[in-house]
C-alpha cells in the first residue's frame, strides 16, 4: 500500500533515492513525523515567499516587456479590488461557517453513519484516483 507509494519517489532522477532514504523504506514513525513536519511548514514557506515577492514587486514595480504605453484608463488595485476581494472572502467565509455550525451533516457522506462491520468489505470501495487507470483495466 503506502510502501509502494513511498518507493515511487525513487523513480525521480538524481533525488529519488535520497528522498526514499530520508522517508525510510517503509512507512513508520519517522516517515510520518517528517511528512507531518513538511505539511505543517510548507504553507509558511509559501506565505514567506509570497511576501518576499510582493516586497520586491513593490520596490521595483513590474516591468513592461512590450514597451507599449499602458497608462490608459487604469483603476488602482488597492482601494477597489482589495475591498471587493475582502468582501467576497468574508461572504464565503460566513457561508462556510454557517454551513459547518448549523447543518454539519449536510455535505457529509451517508456511509459515515452506517456502523462499521469488519467482516464485510463495502462494495463501493475503490483505489485512490492515481490508481484508477489500473483498476479500470481489471
Amino acid at each position: 500500500g503506502a510502501t509502494v507509494i513511498t518507493n515511487l519517489l525513487s523513480a525521480f532522477p538524481y533525488v529519488g533515492n535520497s528522498l526514499v532514504q530520508i522517508g525510510g523504506f517503509s512507512v513508520d514513525n519517522a516517515t510520518l513525523t517528517r511528512f507531518f513536519a513538511f505539511h505543517f511548514l510548507f504553507p509558511f514557506v509559501i506565505v514567506a515567499m509570497t511576501l518576499v515577492h510582493l516586497i520586491f514587486l513593490h520596490e521595483t514595480g513590474s516591468n513592461n516587456p512590450t514597451g507599449l504605453n499602458s497608462d490608459a484608463d487604469k483603476i488602482s488595485f488597492h482601494p477597489y479590488f482589495s475591498y471587493k476581494d475582502l468582501l467576497g472572502f468574508a461572504a464565503l467565509l460566513i457561508a462556510l461557517i454557517s454551513l459547518a455550525l448549523f447543518s454539519p451533516n449536510l455535505l457529509g457522506d451517508p456511509d459515515n453513519f452506517t456502523p462499521a462491520n469488519p467482516m464485510v468489505t463495502p462494495p463501493h470501495i475503490k483505489p485512490e484516483w492515481y490508481f484508477l487507470f489500473a483498476y479500470a483495466i481489471l
